[in-house]
């Protein structure tokens, strides 16, 4: 039965994939068997062990990275979306490239070192350090 449907899915011209019912593991086993035999490409997609089902693929559209990973998440593929994530990957790319040939940014000027530490020593603590000294006379002198 198995391989009269991978016979009819080979002869079919219009058809680049075909997903079977889910199946248990004996099944899928055959079923993966009888697709290396046809030359196809097939796997096996689902959460638990009542739902997986295997997807087999014809050697000229075998499926991309991209494809095969948005059938393990049990989502459905669609190509139109994948473009579009993959239009944005490369714009992010090229953005990225145009900043590193920029080189980093250049250093600002140097700072003052009293500027830098203003807020520990004052601005006024110079001028007041440079005031004529003179003898407290409460100490007789």
């Amino acid at each position: 039965q198995m391989e009269q449907e991978v016979s009819q899915f080979i002869q079919a011209t219009g058809e680049p994939r075909r997903r079977f019912q889910p199946m248990n593991k004996i099944e899928r086993s055959i079923l993966h068997d009888v697709a290396e035999v046809a030359g196809l490409t097939s796997f096996s997609f689902g959460d638990d062990e009542d739902s997986r089902y295997v997807m087999v693929f014809k050697k000229e559209f075998a499926p991309s990275d991209e494809e095969l990973d948005a059938y393990r998440r049990g989502e459905e593929w669609d190509p139109a979306r994948a473009e579009e994530r993959r239009r944005l990957r490369e714009l992010a790319a090229q953005q990225e490239e145009a900043e590193l040939e920029r080189g980093p940014t250049p250093p600002g000027p140097p700072h003052a070192y009293k500027d830098k530490y203003r807020h520990l020593i004052g601005s006024d603590a110079a001028k007041a350090a440079a005031r004529t000294m003179e003898a407290n006379k409460a100490y007789g002198c």
